[in-house]
């Protein structure tokens, strides 16, 4: 893989996926009447950037890694804390986060994890509508020999109708269902010459070599699908709703595999930093502008997710001091806020250090 596809690959893609972020606290944050001195896509020194007629300015900055909007009365892009609130007019005042209520603020902090769920929702509605969803038919073409799924009973010919109680459309609902189990027994439904029948196969594991040529795991239960998979193409209000349901079926798998990793069912080396983004970033484009296009949509519900977390310093953190306002009638002390955000910068730098490491064991430069 060329080394400057994947880098202007992964620039363009986190550029995108930070400016929209970014652009769901701004537009939320200007209805509700905030002023905001600094919209930055990246950290760090300024590259190039202009104002506009709000006097707010737009800026790209030398780290790609994030992005921030600075609203005006704050003291850092946190929103934490304030500077020289005291010698603002009472006009002025209204015009900073802080002085807005604790409905308005905790809208305009959860605007930015709520554009990226709309962002892979319009970017899969328009792959949904122009090319299609990968759709191959749940029926098993063959039965692998001394497979979980031979020893279930599957034969050639099945059609797979439902799987852990989900209904399936497709043989990749099934692929996701089995893939992000932990082997636990997984209750099917299959047609079978007219005729529903009922079946349980517990998945094994394989062992294979990655792509970096290291030892990964996955569950499998033995079947093939038949040939021929294809693109299914979808009218503009269903490929919305097509969107909308996978949007939620990936965020619903991400947190289970979340939960796998801290109940021992799924390994942390999993877990990728901006190495391994690139990395797929490149991939994808050279695979093609669909798959190239389906990362964007997959990493901005990622994107999304992780800043709902509850951990200070993230979007999910000061939700979680609104919910505690707006319960007790009064915020977390400035001290008690404090700590709390500095234990949560702590945690993320922690968290990008473990899996930038991730990353360099992965690619086996030392």
């Amino acid at each position: 893989m060329d080394f400057i596809t994947a880098t202007l690959a992964f620039l363009v893609l986190l550029t995108v996926l930070v400016f929209f972020h970014e652009l769901g606290h701004y537009w939320v944050a200007r209805k509700n009447g905030v002023r905001v001195n600094v919209f930055s896509v990246g950290f760090g020194p300024e590259l190039f950037g202009f104002y506009d007629k709000n006097n707010t300015r737009w800026k790209f900055s030398v780290i790609p890694l994030g992005g921030y909007v600075k609203m005006y009365g704050d003291g850092d892009v946190t929103s934490s804390t304030s500077e020289g609130t005291d010698e603002l007019s009472d006009e002025e005042l209204q015009t900073t986060f802080k002085a807005k209520s604790v409905w308005q603020r905790s809208a305009i902090v959860a605007a930015g994890p709520i554009a990226n769920f709309i962002l892979a929702i319009v970017l899969l509605t328009g792959l949904y509508t122009f090319v299609g969803q990968p759709y191959s038919a749940a029926v098993v073409s063959k039965v692998m020999e001394d497979s979980a799924a031979e020893a279930a009973g599957f034969v050639s010919g099945d059609l797979v109708v439902e799987a852990d109680g989900t209904d399936i459309d497709r043989f990749e609902e099934l692929q996701r269902i089995v893939q992000l189990g932990s082997g636990e027994p997984i209750e099917v439904v299959v047609e079978r010459n007219s005729e529903l029948v009922n079946l349980t196969v517990s998945p094994k594991v394989d062992i294979y070599k990655d792509h970096n040529g290291l030892e990964a795991k996955r569950w499998l239960i033995g079947i093939v699908a038949n040939s021929g998979s294809s693109y299914k193409r979808f009218d503009f209000p269903s490929a919305v709703i097509a969107a909308v349901n996978e949007t939620y079926e990936i965020s619903i798998g991400t947190f289970k595999a979340i939960g796998q990793m801290f109940d021992g069912h799924r390994s942390v080396k999993e877990l990728g930093g901006p190495v391994k983004i690139a990395e797929m970033a490149g991939m994808a484009a050279e695979a093609g502008v669909y798959y190239y296009i389906f990362l964007m949509a997959l990493l901005s519900i990622n994107l999304g997710l992780l800043n709902l977390m509850p951990i200070p310093m993230l979007d999910g953190g000061h939700l979680f001091f609104y919910v505690y306002e707006a319960i007790r009638g009064r915020p977390l002390s400035e001290r008690k806020q404090e700590y709390c955000f500095r234990f949560g910068l702590a945690l993320v730098l922690s968290l990008m250090v473990f899996v930038t490491w991730n990353d360099v064991v992965s690619k086996q430069w030392f």
